[in-house]
């Protein structure tokens, strides 16, 4: 059987190459209009982008034949995974590809503004000679932190280490024998805030990790901080920077991702701060980054046409499971629970167990992969999904259990996860009820009926009269309405779980008068808005 390939953006010439040798049929044509586009695209098989072109539902309804939509890249923003999964066509990126030239890149601009090499060259070509002004500060003997520790955090970690810099790092996944094994030592976020001369970022950017650096925490930083950004746009407060720098919280920003690229005015005017260095997003933008992403995506896209592999795809399970409709119940009850799970875990958990029982034990290992999609999107930067989460997670040394069990006494279905001894609530079980209807029903032995949706207070509590009141007239203080409530205890007078679910996402501003009632004790907020 022949296919046929439409390449639209610039993609490095080896694609082609590739493609060809596998005796595929390849077309470039990087100028289509909107309409030229969705008569084109109904001839072929498979489709490769950059960024530049938008793969929308609109033009996948056009595309009559096409199976797989590869980009030669990581970021998919410009391609509806959804739309693409509901057609039947593959979606596929190449993480790999740009892991070595984004960690060289951020090495030369940890360099780059330590030395100011910019701001001095600038000097020298207008005609200028001012060696006392650009006077550097030398990396060696230095500490560097790295806040998340993946492929790129981990290469960079490697690199700067051969400069004699002292590496520590943050990621609430990294286990503590994959930081030995690069010699880094873990620390909590505000730690490592404070020791740092040097913080790079190699993070997605999710509620969790924007404004990481911004005047609200600038207190914790040391003093004449470096800060450099190859990773998003947004991690740090970008409005705060020329502050941070002029209080002398900040030494110097070395910047290469935007919020909004190409920036905007106001962000031009940012960027114009003379301690601020800057260049155009590319981290990924070698040569050799190029010809790998290139060669893997067509590698990847001929594999996935000829059925031989499907490697790199990001919904691969995904079509294969969305006409199964008894699957698909278990899938969305097991990412929702591995994100609340992951939300209860301690910091830096890396062993988990997940048990089945009843009919559900069928489908263990696409389960699995459900509920590890669950707990490493609130961490990774690049798109989770059933058919890689195996793999981030044996990347960042998660050791997971998997066990079967029988039926249960009381539920036809149920998926438990244990979080082990260090945690504060240890284990978890939950089961479908009906059609969009997910719920915990157990924790730590405590029988509580939960729906997994929304914004959720948990807490452990004596259970006494005025408990609840005392929350409640906290949370109404601070204009938090409470939407539904479950109680869990083993007796009367005995300890209890309280689980509050309320109508708006809580910031720790509003969580800390919690906290700070008596009797109440291990509070968390779980967080399941836009499906997480």
């Amino acid at each position: 059987m022949s296919f046929s390939i439409l390449i639209l953006d610039n993609v490095d010439p080896l694609a082609e190459k590739v493609f060809e040798e596998r005796g595929i049929k390849v077309t470039r044509n990087h100028n289509l209009s909107g309409e030229e586009l969705h008569r084109e695209i109904k001839k072929y098989d498979g489709i490769v982008v950059r960024s530049s072109t938008t793969v929308s539902p609109e033009i996948l309804q056009s595309a009559e034949k096409l199976k797989v939509v590869g980009r030669a890249g990581v970021g998919v923003d410009n391609i509806d995974i959804e739309a693409a999964t509901a057609r039947g066509v593959l979606v596929m990126n190449t993480p790999d590809g740009n892991t070595v030239s984004t960690a060289e890149h951020t090495c030369g601009m940890i360099l780059a503004i330590a030395r100011n090499i910019p701001q001095s060259v600038q000097k020298v070509k207008s005609g200028g000679w001012d060696r006392k002004k650009y006077m550097g500060t030398e990396v060696h003997n230095k500490t560097l932190g790295i806040i998340g520790l993946g492929k790129i955090g981990g290469e960079v970690a490697k690199r700067m280490k051969k400069f004699g810099m002292n590496i520590k790092a943050y990621d609430p996944f990294a286990s503590v024998e994959k930081a030995d094994s690069l010699n880094v030592e873990l620390l909590e976020l505000d730690e490592l805030l404070g020791v740092a001369d040097f913080l790079t970022v190699h993070t997605p950017l999710t509620e969790k990790t924007k404004g990481l650096v911004s005047m609200d925490n600038a207190d914790k930083l040391k003093k004449g901080v470096f800060l450099i950004n190859c990773a998003r746009g947004g991690i740090y407060k970008e409005e705060d920077l020329p502050r941070l720098i002029d209080e002398g919280y900040v030494a110097g920003v070395a910047v290469d991702a935007y919020s909004t690229e190409p920036p905007n005015a106001g962000l031009y005017e940012i960027l114009e701060h003379p301690n601020i260095i800057c260049t155009p997003h590319l981290g990924a933008s070698t040569e050799e980054a190029q010809e790998k992403v290139a060669e893997q995506i067509a590698y990847q896209m001929s594999d996935a046409l000829e059925q031989k592999s499907f490697k790199g795809s990001l919904n691969g399970k995904s079509i294969s499971l969305t006409t199964n409709k008894e699957v698909q119940p278990y899938l969305e009850l097991a990412q929702r629970l591995g994100s609340v799970a992951i939300q209860l875990a301690p910091e830096h958990a890396n062993e988990f167990s997940f048990e089945y029982s009843g009919a559900c034990s069928r489908f263990s290992d696409v389960l699995t992969d459900s509920i590890l999609k669950g707990i490493l999107s609130h961490h990774v930067s690049e798109a989770v999904n059933l058919i890689n989460a195996r793999h981030y997670a044996d990347e960042r040394g998660m050791k997971i259990k998997e066990t079967k069990a029988g039926e249960t006494k009381t539920f036809n279905d149920l998926i438990t996860i244990r979080l082990g001894e260090g945690a504060e609530y240890q284990n978890i079980s939950a089961t479908v009820f009906g059609e969009n209807d997910y719920r915990i029903v157990e924790i730590d032995g405590y029988g509580i009926e939960l729906r997994l949706e929304g914004d959720i207070v948990m807490y452990q509590n004596v259970d006494k009269p005025g408990m609840l009141a005392g929350v409640s007239s906290t949370m109404a203080e601070q204009g938090i309405n409470i939407g539904s409530l479950s109680l869990g205890r083993t007796g009367k007078g005995s300890n209890a779980i309280t689980a509050i679910s309320v109508d708006k996402p809580l910031d720790e501003e509003e969580l800390e008068p919690i906290i700070g009632i008596d009797g109440v004790n291990a509070l968390k907020y779980i967080s399941l808005t836009n499906g997480k």
